[in-house]
């Protein structure tokens, strides 16, 4: 009777754990891909290693939160940051043959938002 009730207060306090925490934002996913295939190369040899890392402190790939403040800034102040660099970031973002169109592409891909062109 007593291992009952053991079990079943372990099964209630497993239950309650939860309760009363705010929900959390979905995480950023950290093996998403653009779906054009040209993109995703790109992604994957210049963007992925910092932006699918924490440990980078770029903005993560899918994070809305994180980018919004940047996207705010507009397409102009992003391309210039992309291009001549920022912070950490290098100068074009590690991949010296984008166009401007890819650059917006991958920065809406990894801010979870189209940008204007």
């Amino acid at each position: 009777m007593r291992a009952i009730r053991l079990t079943l207060l372990l099964a209630l306090a497993i239950t309650l754990s939860g309760c009363g925490e705010d929900p959390k934002p979905p995480a950023p996913t950290r093996n998403a891909m653009p779906k054009d295939p040209a993109l995703a190369q790109i992604y994957a040899n210049s963007c992925q290693l910092c932006h699918a890392n924490p440990a980078a402190n770029a903005p993560l790939t899918g994070d809305r939160k994180a980018w919004e403040p940047r996207i705010q800034q507009g397409t102009d102040t992003l391309l210039d940051h992309a291009i001549n660099g920022y912070n950490g970031m290098p100068p074009m973002g590690q991949c010296v043959e984008c166009s401007e169109e890819q650059f917006l592409q991958l920065i809406g891909f990894m801010a979870d938002q189209p940008l204007p062109q």
